[in-house]
């Protein structure tokens, strides 16, 4: 497959000057800066970036049973932001702490859904809220069957993760697409890449 790109004029970035908000959590920083527009001008602008580390997600696929892994947890934000109960159905994910994305994931696979997976595909990398977060997430597949599992998973308590495995029948996780109850962006996106994939039936 060839790809296209489309490059864009080089344009210079100066006088970059970082003023951290926030480490409560993460960091939150306001960035002041100036960007030279078309014509050799520069313009100075300045933006919020929350950096909370980069992150890997998996889904977890078994093509014999025609199933997928999903999680269901509690999200805050959404939450605040108009989801009734605040719990969304996603996909397998975390935070990198410094491991190699593989790493990363093969052990939060394990925390959160029981299963030590064997064979693991990166299939793409993407920004998932480039306007004010600066998290680059690596997106995974690996097949799994029953004898992978070690455990019931659920992620650790210690770090106050309640978490739902969650097996489900590849036609129930896309109608989920559908009417609404799965909106996790990464989530979306693993699923369809394994509909493509694998020529699975689409979403009607």
């Amino acid at each position: 497959m060839t790809w296209m790109t489309f490059p864009m004029p080089a344009r210079e970035v100066r006088k970059l000057h970082r003023e951290l908000l926030s480490a409560n959590w993460y960091k939150l920083e306001k960035v002041s800066y100036e960007m030279q527009r078309e014509d050799g001008s520069w313009e100075s602008q300045t933006r919020e970036a929350y950096d909370r580390g980069n992150g890997a997600a998996l889904l977890l696929y078994n093509l014999e049973k025609k199933t997928v892994i999903l999680t269901r947890q509690f999200r805050l934000p959404t939450y605040l932001n108009g989801n009734d109960s605040g719990y969304l159905i996603e996909i397998c994910a975390g935070l990198l702490d410094r491991e190699d994305p593989e790493a990363a994931i093969r052990k939060e696979a394990e925390e959160e859904t029981g299963y030590r997976i064997e064979q693991v595909e990166k299939v793409f990398e993407a920004y998932m809220s480039p306007g004010s977060v600066t998290e680059l997430l690596h997106f995974f597949i690996a097949p799994y069957r029953e004898s992978m599992k070690l455990s019931e998973g659920g992620g650790l308590e210690e770090e106050q993760e309640y978490i739902e495995v969650l097996d489900v029948l590849f036609d129930r996780a896309f109608e989920w697409i559908k009417t609404g109850e799965i909106r996790d962006a990464k989530t979306l996106m693993l699923l369809q890449y394994l509909q493509l994939k694998f020529d699975l039936p689409r979403i009607k």
